[in-house]
Order: structure tokens, then C-alpha cells, then sequence
């Protein structure tokens, strides 16, 4: 169940603020916007990623071409819903739906090379 607070994403795990850097990309699976629910999880960022992989559904694709980059800039008007938890640091993963669900937790797994 998504919390309804004043806190942010990382107030409420107790994690100090990640933002994304300005201009560096995502990953997006354009192809399954309008899907439930929303999935995110970051791994560490790179000289032109934040890190963040996002993707819409219960599908989950290895092929190469499931992800495109999209700068962090416009996600604003691709998937607004995830906005909230782009400041959690990598090794986080979320998924939320639009029913009020929230699920929001470190995997270690994440940080492995």
C-alpha cells in the first residue's frame, strides 16, 4: 500500500537523497507505457546514465532493444508516476501501480558489476 506522508521515498527508507544528474538518461521500455504496474530499479550510474531502468507490466524483456534511452527531463511526460523515487540510490528497486500499491526495497544484487 503506497503511504500517504509529508516524507519522501528516501525520508521513508532512511536514505540520504540521489537525484539523478541533470541530462543523463534513463532506460525506458517505450513500448509498455500504459501497462500495470510500474517497475524501476537503478544500478550504479555511468558517465551518461543515472543508472534507472523503467518498464511498465508484469513483463520483464533481455532483449537488447526492450530498453531506450530517454533523458531524465522527460519523464515528466512519459511516466510522471515515477518522479517520487528517481532520488533513491542505486541498489533500489520500486514498484507501484495506480491503485495506490507501493512497493519500495533494496536488492544488493543490483550493485554487483
Amino acid at each position: 500500500m503506497r503511504i500517504q506522508t509529508n516524507q519522501s521515498v528516501c525520508e521513508r527508507k532512511g536514505e540520504k537523497p540521489q537525484s539523478p544528474r541533470p541530462l543523463s538518461k534513463v532506460g525506458i521500455a517505450l513500448s509498455t507505457l500504459g501497462k500495470q504496474p510500474i517497475n524501476g530499479l537503478r544500478h550504479k550510474p555511468t558517465d551518461t546514465t543515472n543508472g534507472w531502468y523503467l518498464w511498465c507490466g508484469h513483463e520483464f524483456s533481455e532483449d537488447p532493444d526492450f530498453f531506450s534511452p530517454l533523458h531524465v527531463e522527460h519523464l515528466s511526460d512519459k511516466l510522471p508516476e515515477v518522479l517520487d523515487y528517481l532520488e533513491l540510490p542505486p541498489g533500489y528497486r520500486f514498484l507501484i501501480d495506480r491503485k495506490n500499491y507501493e512497493d519500495v526495497w533494496f536488492d544488493p544484487s543490483l550493485l554487483e558489476a
